[in-house]
């Protein structure tokens, strides 16, 4: 009776240990994880619109960098939820295939010293999120966003919500307003 007794405490110590080293793999993943997500955000230094027809702009343009604290940024795997006066639209990178996608962004490269666009991996590094409205109004050799316009050209006083989410998790949002007025100008700031 001893004996089975210390055999079943054996066995029982064996699949305790066992799950305590999972349940703590587990938890440094989560842990991981939710860092990432609080961390592993962009911040939006700059935001134009251009190509305006009439009271409207046909292309927004949104400098961004990496936040402080950061790990690399893959801009190519970010979602865009884009709110706007004719609707809302899910967004990916134009070199990216999803058939859920309403439409499509282009990356530039402004300040990327390294040249690993489209990563931020460098807190010096900025990169231009292009929205091509309306019309094909933006055509580049680099396919940026050839081709990849979605909804309407955004009005003179509207405002857009733009939702940017990161691989990771990690959620940036912006508030652009186009101004009251545009006539006159080639380009505004939003």
């Amino acid at each position: 009776v001893f004996i089975a007794m210390v055999l079943v405490a054996a066995i029982a110590a064996g699949v305790l240990i066992n799950t305590a080293g999972f349940l703590q793999t587990k938890s440094e993943e989560t842990g991981q994880q939710s860092g990432q997500q609080v961390t592993n955000r962009l911040q939006v230094t700059g935001s134009t619109g251009t190509h305006l027809n009439a009271e409207e702009v046909g292309v927004i343009n949104m400098t961004v960098k990496k936040s402080p604290g950061a790990s690399n940024v893959d801009l190519e795997n970010a979602t865009v939820q884009w709110v706007g006066p004719s609707g809302t639209y899910n967004l990916v990178n134009a070199s990216v295939n999803a058939a859920g996608a309403d439409g499509h962004f282009g990356i530039i490269a402004f300040k990327d010293s390294d040249d690993s666009h489209p990563v931020l991996n460098d807190p010096d590094d900025r990169m231009v999120m292009v929205f091509d409205l309306g019309d094909d109004d933006v055509n580049t050799d680099d396919g940026a966003t050839s081709d990849k316009y979605f909804g309407d050209a955004v009005p003179e006083g509207a405002s857009i919500n733009v939702k940017i989410t990161t691989k990771s998790g990690a959620t940036t949002t912006e508030q652009l307003t186009v101004p009251e007025t545009l006539s006159g100008s080639s380009a505004v700031q939003l």
